[in-house]
Parts: C-alpha cells; sequence; structure tokens
C-alpha cells in the first residue's frame, strides 16, 4: 500500500465538524467507534489493493487466460487514468459531506457504489467493467476522505490520544492492503481473474455492512450538517501575510517534487507488476509453488508494517540530538533512495536479452527493490502530509491538501503512461533502459531538491 493512504490531518477535519459533533473519548481509553471504523476502512482497503492488483495483470493477460489482450501500452494508460481519477475524486466527495451529505451518509454511498463497482467487475462484459471502474472511482471520491475524518472527532481537541488513534487507524489500512492483494490476487491468478474482482466485492460489502451495523457508536458525529446562516461568517478574506505566502511556496515546491516521486513510486502496480508477471522465476522449488505475481504487492504492506516504527524512533532519536533533517531535506533521501530501488531492478534485469518476451529474474530483485521504495515513502509521504497541515494558513487549509492530492493525481497518471512502454522498450532496447529512466527521474529530482532544501528551509520561517 501506499502511505499517501493515511488520514491527511486532524486539523482538516476540524473545520469539516458538522454541526452538533461531539467527541466519545472517556477515561483515556479509545471510543469503540475507533474499532469501527478500523475495519471498515481494512475492508475497504482490502478491495482497493486487491483490485488493483489484479488491474493490470486482467488488462494484458491473453484473452485465452481469460484476460483482455491489451497491450502494456493500452493497460498503463487506463491504469494511470483509474489511479490519478482515485486521487480527484475525493476533493469533490469532501465537499459534498460536508455541505450537504454528511460523513456517515457519504461513507455508505460511497461504500455502496464501490460494493456495486467490483460487482460489476466480476461480470464478463466490457460495459460492466468500465461501469465498475466508474462506480469505484466514484465511491471512493465519497468514502476516503470523509471515513479518516471521523476518525479525528471521536477525540476532544489537544487529546494525548488522537495520534495513537491514526496510528491505529493507519495499522488497518495496511492490514487490508496486505491481505487484498494476496487472497484476491491469489484468487484472481489461480482461479480466474473474475473470482479476485469479486473477492474484493466482498471485503467492500463486509466493510460497509459492519459500518452500517455500528454507524450509532459514533453519536452524532458524520451526521448531516444543519443549514448555515450564510450572514454568519460572512468576513472578507484577509490577505496573506509574507510569512504565509513564503510557507505557500514551500508547499507548492515539495507538491511538484511529489509528482516526480509517485509517478516512480506507482509503478508498483503496472510496470513492477508486469515484470513480476512475465519476467521473474517465481518458483519456490523446495515447495514446488508458483508465488502469484500479484503477492509482490503485498510487500510495501508489509514494509511498512515493520519499518515504520523503526523510522518513527529514529526521527525522535536525531531529533533529540538536533540533527533531525529538516522536511525538504527528507524530501531529498526519499527521491534518492527510490532512484536506489529502480537501480536495483536496472542491475537485477541485465541478464534478460533484449527482445524476450519472457524471462526469469530471481525474485529477489523485486523485493530489495521495494524495500527500498518503502524506506523513501517513509520519509517522504508523512513528512508531506504533515508539512501541508503546519505550513497551510488555516483558512487555506482544505485547498492545500486538495493540491498534495491533485499532486498525487498527476504522478498516478504520468506513471500509468510512463508504464506503458515497458514492453516496447523490452523489445527495442533493453528492460534495464525502461528501469532506467526511473533511476534518472529520481535522482536527478533528489539532487535538485537537496540544492533547494535550504533556501525551502527558510521559506518555511521556523516549522519544523
Amino acid at each position: 500500500m501506499s502511505f499517501k493512504d493515511r488520514p491527511a490531518s486532524d486539523q482538516v477535519s476540524k473545520h469539516n465538524i458538522p454541526y452538533g459533533a461531539t467527541s466519545l473519548e472517556s477515561d483515556n481509553r479509545h471510543p469503540s467507534a475507533l474499532y469501527m471504523l478500523f475495519f471498515t476502512e481494512m475492508w475497504e482497503r482490502f478491495s482497493y489493493y486487491g483490485m488493483r492488483a489484479l488491474l493490470t495483470l486482467y488488462l494484458i493477460s491473453e484473452i485465452s487466460k481469460g484476460g483482455l489482450g491489451w497491450t502494456s501500452a493500452e493497460a498503463g494508460q487506463l491504469y494511470g487514468i483509474y489511479t490519478g481519477l482515485v486521487y480527484v475524486t475525493p476533493l469533490i466527495g469532501g465537499y459534498l459531506a460536508d455541505r450537504y451529505l454528511g460523513f456517515r451518509s457519504a461513507v455508505i454511498i460511497g461504500g455502496l457504489l464501490m460494493a456495486i463497482g467490483h460487482g460489476a467487475l466480476a461480470i464478463e462484459s466490457m460495459p460492466f467493467f468500465y461501469s465498475g471502474l466508474g462506480l469505484l472511482i466514484i465511491g471512493n471520491g465519497l468514502f476516503k476522505p470523509n471515513i479518516s475524518s471521523m476518525v479525528g472527532q471521536l477525540y476532544p481537541e489537544g487529546s494525548k490520544l488522537k495520534d495513537s488513534a491514526y496510528t491505529i487507524f493507519y495499522m488497518g489500512i495496511n492490514l487490508g492492503a496486505f491481505l487484498g492483494s494476496l487472497i484476491c490476487g491469489w484468487l484472481g491468478e489461480a482461479i480466474g481473474w473474475h473470482y479476485g474482482f469479486g473477492a474484493a466485492g466482498i471485503g467492500m460489502v463486509l466493510g460497509l455492512t459492519q459500518f452500517y451495523i455500528g454507524r450509532n457508536k459514533l453519536g452524532k458525529i458524520g451526521l448531516k450538517p444543519e443549514p448555515k446562516d450564510p450572514s454568519v461568517d460572512a468576513k472578507p478574506a484577509e490577505p496573506l501575510t509574507k510569512v504565509e505566502r513564503d510557507r505557500l511556496k514551500v508547499i507548492l515546491s515539495l507538491s511538484f517534487f511529489s509528482i516526480l516521486f509517485w509517478l516512480a513510486f506507482e509503478q508498483a502496480g503496472s510496470s513492477m507488476n508486469i515484470f513480476a508477471y512475465k519476467y521473474t522465476d517465481r518458483t519456490i522449488d523446495f515447495l514446488n509453488f508458483e508465488v502469484p505475481a500479484t503477492w509482490f504487492q503485498s510487500i510495501n504492506a508489509f514494509f511498512i508494517f515493520t519499518l515504520a516504527p523503526i523510522f518513527s524512533m529514529l526521527w525522535v532519536k536525531l531529533t533529540k540530538k538536533n540533527i533531525n533533517p529538516a522536511g525538504p531535506y527528507k524530501f531529498a533521501i526519499g527521491l534518492l533512495l527510490l532512484s536506489l530501488g529502480f537501480a536495483v531492478l536496472v542491475v537485477g534485469s541485465l541478464s534478460i536479452p533484449k527482445g524476450a518476451e519472457a524471462a526469469g529474474v530471481s525474485m529477489l530483485w523485486l523485493v530489495f527493490a521495494y524495500l527500498l521504495h518503502t524506506m523513501g515513502e517513509l520519509c517522504l509521504s508523512p513528512v508531506g502530509l504533515s508539512f501541508v497541515n503546519k505550513l497551510s494558513p488555516v483558512r487555506l487549509i482544505g485547498v492545500m491538501f486538495g493540491v498534495w492530492f491533485l499532486a498525487s493525481a498527476i504522478g498516478n497518471y504520468i506513471g500509468g503512461a510512463l508504464a506503458g512502454m515497458i514492453d516496447q522498450m523490452a523489445q527495442t532496447q533493453s528492460m534495464s533502459t525502461f528501469f532506467l529512466i526511473f533511476v534518472g527521474i529520481a535522482a536527478v529530482s533528489s539532487i535538485i531538491l537537496f540544492l533547494l532544501s535550504g533556501r525551502l528551509v527558510k521559506l518555511m520561517h521556523g516549522v519544523k
């Protein structure tokens, strides 16, 4: 999974709290509603990442094997459009929930649309296939931002439990991503693609059902907002101060570099998925078992589980020694690690002959690449979310998070288009040359950002 799925910030939800919402924290214990939201999100991410693990492989698989027989270029284009729109629609869904629907209704409607969308994908029909993707995009827009917002509203302002609540919630995201890739991936590859899509739909139904049953645990949180008097808070917008303008420049700069990061990182679901499917020896001889290509999609979530606590402790220790790198430098380090991950794939694919349509490269190259990519993600994504929150003027927080997620959408779209070049370059040049593109993009971006970081830190005006 990706760390960019982490709930953005409790401050984003603060000005989205519907009229009458109250926190549910008591006696320094997490409310039962947190665990209800945990499992809702876990099953939704199960469905999303289970479907994502299958999408590209289903598109390029031969018709005789139940796939659509598309070229990698066609598959990459569709994958980029789909994943890009997934990060655009939450901007609309958050607005609709805040103004008209309320968070609960938005989550229920979004979950229902996604369940129907997965069901449509389970039917072997192109009209149903495209309709299913459309329903998933719209449903995600209503579901994703609003369930995250309700987590922050479970706790009063300044609660010491809020950070740990988001950590628990985030573990649900990773658990769902891990299990979805394994279960839906195996069903799709071993039994039939549409069985995998159907399993993703079952996961979404389970999440939606338990949310609907347990929604009353939320108290007044997430109810439909009451109409507001337009004359209230109708104050003219104050002009931005120089400090605010400088900090916004930092957000825009980091958002630009995040585009370059995500267009490479998101090769995981497209070109790296194809590399696992066509060019990797996935056989474990002593078990007489072939690892499904989709299972490699779960490696990122596994490394997030294991590495996130280590990185968290590392930043704390470096802070105590007053040597914790500033945010822009961490961004640059993340891009560098991403570049090194693709460098591993460049070396690993050197043995693949030019023009080969299949090969047997060791699985370890992919595992090592995912390890470096996850380390890069942990340096960049949580830092970016935190800095958008800290650097944005309160009245512009929602807008700037919109900019941040729009950057993710652009990165996903461009990344999908680039992923479609994998087979063409494998035929005309080499597989190594293809991965070298991402080595270059990430490395050059890292160097430029390292050079700019000192200036960006000054523009932050003391924000750490």
